[in-house]
């Protein structure tokens, strides 16, 4: 669920159809003003804050819904 929800995010701020889970947000053309839409988005849509230099570490739908995963298992 998170990473379908991380891919229809990723999908609407990068304006594109398709992303795969291994593509990387820099390869698609991401920045740090998309990537900070995407930051509120997470927020809003999943209930969890992430942190920038995080959202920069894990740079794939796969990476960043793994984390994100992994945080709220610990919450």
């Amino acid at each position: 669920m998170t990473q379908q929800t991380i891919g229809k995010i990723w999908a609407e701020a990068l304006n594109l159809s398709d992303i795969a889970e291994d593509d990387d947000f820099f390869a698609l053309g991401g920045h740090s003003l998309i990537m900070a839409k995407i930051q509120v988005a997470i927020t809003r849509e999943l209930g969890v804050e992430i942190p920038m230099d995080e959202l920069f570490r894990h740079s794939t739908v796969k990476g960043i819904s793994r984390h994100i995963e992994s945080r709220l298992a610990v919450s």
